[in-house]
């Protein structure tokens, strides 16, 4: 028998690893379970969902695994997205919902709409969808959703940077988590943002958990970009217009900063107010 190379089998590993998976797709009543898709990987997912790939991409994905549960005509599909950490999954997760939709204690949170159930769960961002519009396979959507629910081998909690926004004038499920390219600038990544509606105010507010020296070094960074002194002080605060997103008021303590957008300087106590609320809490 011939015997396999080093590399080949550091190849077959590599594919092992990128299609095993942490679960099993749980059994449904009437339903049989068809796989009728590879697992698709970065190097691949354009051929899944095309022209979406970019931003998947960018919240770290790894892998899908798809599914489908067939009973006649009927089908319910099932797509499980594994991402690089549960912020990532946040973020791509709530980069497809609206506060309009119907909200479910599903996972971590989830949402029903038009033949959709949408939700996510630790590393896992679970996607399904059927064309019927029959009320018992919707039900029996459901009823799976609440099986892979179970089934995903994750912590339920919410990243906990969210819990650090404050609940005061919040617009509810408003929250994101923006990767990469926060505010249009490359050099701040990694932000938690919320919006905020205060008599007739709107505005939001960014929050990145960093290192201290990775916070420090963005904070040098858009302050040289709109020609101000840097700083290398642990704790600061500062107001300034950026040319892209007009009045900026920005403040970092340690390891976290705060940026506050869409008010404005005769409007800086509202803003003090946010910003040393979540810094020395």
């Amino acid at each position: 028998m011939k015997k396999l190379s080093v590399i080949s089998i550091f190849i077959l590993c590599a594919l092992f690893k990128a299609e095993s998976q942490d679960y099993s797709f749980p059994l449904l009543k009437g339903y049989k379970i068809e796989a009728n898709y590879p697992v698709f990987t970065p190097d691949n997912l354009w051929d899944f969902i095309d022209g979406a790939a970019d931003n998947y991409l960018s919240y770290g994905f790894e892998n899908v695994h798809v599914r489908e549960y067939v009973k006649g005509k009927t089908k319910i599909k099932v797509e499980i997205y594994k991402h690089k950490d549960p912020d990532n999954t946040f973020g791509i997760y709530a980069s497809e919902r609206s506060p309009s939709y119907r909200y479910v204690n599903l996972g971590t949170q989830g949402y029903i709409i038009d033949g959709t159930i949408n939700f996510f769960k630790g590393h896992f961002y679970v996607k399904m969808s059927t064309y019927s519009g029959d009320d018992k396979v919707h039900r029996d959507m459901e009823s799976l959703a609440w099986k892979l629910s179970d089934m995903l081998p994750d912590d339920a909690a919410l990243p906990e940077a969210l819990t650090e926004l404050p609940d005061n004038n919040k617009v509810k499920y408003s929250e994101i988590f923006i990767n990469q390219s926060v505010l249009g600038h490359d050099f701040l990544h990694g932000a938690f943002k919320a919006n905020y509606s205060l008599n007739g105010n709107n505005f939001q507010i960014y929050l990145f958990k960093h290192s201290p020296e990775e916070i420090i070094k963005m904070v040098k960074l858009y302050l040289s970009s709109v020609s101000m002194d840097t700083s290398d002080s642990s704790e600061g605060k500062y107001a300034f217009k950026d040319g892209y997103n007009g009045d900026i008021f920005l403040g970092w303590k340690g390891s976290k900063a705060i940026i506050i957008s869409g008010l404005t300087k005769d409007q800086t106590d509202i803003a003090n107010l946010y910003i040393d609320n979540i810094l020395h809490n």
